[in-house]
């Protein structure tokens, strides 16, 4: 499992001094950012293998302002060629949200799913999670 612990700022809160539910999209994607580099380590666009296919976020509790949030990152399913990325959101000891983003590998110049190849499978594996 990977961890990222983010600073909210205050444009991420809406008008009632909660954090906006559209925030929790863009902290979950910095925090892939570990997920990424099993798929491609020097994360260069031009030969990106990756496609972002599903993206669910649970919202569970209210979090705020001016406390730190801890993003825990995971993998819950490998696929032949997909997998899905679980994240959980923290806030001073709570859960706030969970997410799955279902990645696949992905061959843009043909269009087309591409198997994940056995050693980032194994890289994948050692960060499963429920």
């Amino acid at each position: 499992m990977f961890h990222l612990e983010l600073e909210p700022r205050f444009s991420d809160t809406d008008a009632l001094g909660h954090i906006s539910n559209t925030a929790l999209p863009v902290w979950f994607e910095q925090a892939r950012t570990p997920i990424f580099q099993i798929f491609h380590p020097t994360l260069e666009t031009d030969t990106w293998p990756l496609i972002l296919a599903r993206l669910e976020i649970d919202l569970k509790a209210q979090s705020y302002w001016h406390m730190p949030v801890e993003i825990r990152t995971g993998i819950g399913k490998i696929g032949n060629s997909s997998c899905h990325v679980v994240q959980e959101a923290w806030q001073n000891g709570k859960q706030v949200a969970r997410g799955v983003a279902v990645l696949i590998h992905f061959d843009y110049a043909a269009e087309k799913a591409l198997p994940i190849p056995d050693e980032i499978r194994s890289a994948l594996s050692e960060h499963l999670m429920d």
